[in-house]
């Protein structure tokens, strides 16, 4: 396969950017788009150039750290999966694709397609905990929880928080990654002494960070890798709405 990539190159936070054409060919259709753009950036610095700077670590999917646009899809064209496991069978032999990083205020970038998400750590340090004692592992059936409690709890912990949401959202808005943080830990027996606190302080960090509001466009959802429903957004909301009154007392 041949393809064309217009990919955004910027050196510094500070430098302005701009889109370079490249063409890769020799392009294996079982190639992951991470690995093309390894023999793409083989071929940059044999030629004495820059190569293109993008996040990775496992490369499964799991951890979180890849994430671009590519053809203006939060990690691509693929439902419910992330950057590094979009494979080239995706496209088609001639086409041309645009690589480009998270858009988002809160996003900043850093070089080419690498943004800084730090912002999401710190949402996850305002509250992200629990205050149960820590050390041998309890019984598993020692504290009853709700199968539909448990469930829910699960498909909220399976975010990564890659981004994908900020980046789709017309108003670059956090709330689905806030939202599956606070009730991942919410739904369970282990953090209801932190309930109230936890949805005030890590919303109120989400807004100081400067992430959009949300407007119920469910760009969100379509392009998260796990598939989190945006029902978690109106479960945070009544859990924010309970602890700002319960607080006003």
């Amino acid at each position: 396969m041949k393809i064309t990539l217009n990919v955004w190159r910027q050196s510094s936070p500070e430098a302005a950017g701009s889109f370079v054409k490249y063409d890769v060919d020799g392009v294996s259709a079982d190639m992951s788009m991470l690995e093309m753009l390894d023999v793409l950036n083989d071929r940059l610095e044999s030629k004495g150039e820059a190569p293109i700077a993008f996040d990775h670590d496992c490369r499964e999917g799991i951890c979180g750290s890849c994430g671009f646009m590519i053809n203006g899809v939060a990690h691509g064209p693929e439902k419910e999966i992330t950057v590094c496991q979009t494979h080239m069978r995706s496209f088609k032999d001639g086409d041309e694709l645009t690589l480009e990083p998270w858009r988002a205020m809160a996003f900043p970038v850093m070089r080419d397609l690498m943004v800084d998400r730090s912002a999401f750590d710190r949402i996850i340090q305002a509250g992200g905990y629990v205050s149960v004692r820590t050390g041998s592992a309890p019984e598993a059936n020692a504290t009853p929880v709700m199968k539909e409690h448990a469930d829910m709890a699960f498909e909220a912990a399976a975010c990564i928080g890659c981004g994908a949401c900020v980046a789709a959202c017309p108003n670059a808005a956090a709330m689905l990654f806030t939202s599956a943080k606070v009730s991942h830990l919410g739904l369970l027996p282990q953090g209801e002494p932190e309930r109230d606190k936890r949805a005030i302080d890590m919303v109120a960090q989400m807004d100081k960070e400067g992430f959009g509001h949300c407007s119920n466009h469910g760009e969100c959802e379509a392009v998260c890798p796990k598939g989190i429903s945006v029902n978690f957004i109106a479960r945070m909301n009544r859990d924010l709405l309970k602890a700002t009154l319960r607080s006003s007392r």
